[in-house]
């Protein structure tokens, strides 16, 4: 257990940079000690806005007093190879969203921190939301019945430009898929981790209004090992961009959530019976525009989720025990979206179980 700050150092001054640089500034006991960028402007802006030291050589970096945490937030393509390095120099790792773009390259970095003795958490801030957790905990307790149905739509809206404002956005090697991998990755964890493991998926993926290698749109159909059905709608092609929704349905209940708000929540013990032919329940608008919600840019998130799971990840580091979200936990979400593009491109159900045997 450190008896000083934890040291943070971030590791790609892109977007989501800031981000991470206030979510470590709100957290006691966490400490932003440097950054590094290939860019040497980039560097330098987020670390003068920071006060901290700012690099663009690794090795120089990660020789920085103080540093016990990388934090990545690289093209995820680089996630694996940057993550390793880190935790052979005997530094925790902090990786964004996905862990990387293969199970391979997940296993290759997930097996490295193993190695070193250091703690792998992976960025799906969504987990923190107050009323996403109700949820989880609800169907947990038993409140739902039955669960039977579970549907993620992830409807954004990204232009031509947004794609070319980066060479790595919208490639297979280093953004490993489109819709689903870079902006749907967060509600489709979220739906796994509510409604349980995946069994099989049958799926159709197009790249529809974009010029670019990986898909702008993509469809699925799940079923859930507990027998209940899924759908996963994902796209960068839904003018002008709509909010992130997570509708889970029970035999008892049902939860409809946008943008981490719980829009509704109706149970079978609050409503009674409804009748032969049930009842039209009305959506309340709960949603105060406060939500952390990136259908509009990323650079629009809060970061209070973020500030939750760095909390926890310090947490992790001084009670020697697991994150709440670990390496192993973030590739659930990453195979089924490579099942997606599986079962898409060979037309067919693809059943995760033999697909992933090797992770598992």
């Amino acid at each position: 257990m450190l008896s000083r700050s934890v040291g943070f150092g971030i590791v790609g001054c892109g977007v989501i940079a800031p981000t991470h640089c206030d979510a470590i500034k709100d957290v006691p006991g966490a400490e932003l000690v440097a950054v590094l960028d290939i860019d040497p402007e980039r560097a330098r802006s987020i670390g003068e806005r920071y006060g901290v030291p700012y690099f663009t050589n690794q090795a120089e970096f990660l020789a920085q007093p103080g540093l016990d945490v990388v934090n990545i937030l690289l093209p995820s393509g680089f996630h694996a190879t940057v993550g390793s390095a880190a935790a052979q120099a005997g530094k925790h790792v902090l990786v964004e969203k996905p862990i990387d773009v293969t199970v391979e390259s997940a296993l290759k970095l997930i097996e490295a921190c193993e190695a070193a003795g250091v703690k792998l958490g992976v960025i799906s801030q969504h987990r923190f939301a107050p009323e996403v957790i109700k949820v989880k905990k609800a169907v947990e307790a038993g409140e739902f019945g039955p669960l039977v149905l579970g549907e993620a739509s992830i409807k954004w809206y990204r232009t031509q430009k947004y794609y070319e404002s980066g060479n790595w956005r919208g490639t297979k090697a280093l953004d490993g898929g489109g819709a689903l991998m870079n902006q749907g990755v967060h509600y489709i964890d979220l739906l796994q981790w509510i409604m349980g493991p995946v069994e099989s998926i049958k799926a159709e993926v197009q790249t529809r209004t974009h010029q670019i290698e990986v898909e702008d749109l993509a469809v699925a159909v799940l079923r859930f090992a507990n027998g209940a059905l899924g759908s996963i709608t994902g796209s960068t092609s839904i003018f002008p961009g709509l909010p992130e929704k997570l509708e889970i349905h029970g035999q008892d209940a049902t939860a409809l959530i946008e943008a981490d708000v719980l829009k509704g929540f109706y149970n079978r013990a609050n409503l009674g019976e409804v009748g032969n032919y049930g009842t039209k329940q009305t959506i309340s608008d709960k949603n105060d525009g406060k939500g952390p919600g990136g259908a509009a840019s990323p650079t629009s998130i809060g970061h209070s989720l973020h500030t939750a799971q760095v909390a926890d990840f310090v947490a992790a580091i001084q009670e020697n025990r697991d994150p709440a979200i670990t390496g192993r936990d973030a590739l659930r979400p990453l195979e089924i979206i490579l099942a997606i593009y599986r079962s898409a491109a060979e037309n067919r159900e693809v059943k995760l179980s033999e697909e992933f045997s090797n992770s598992r």
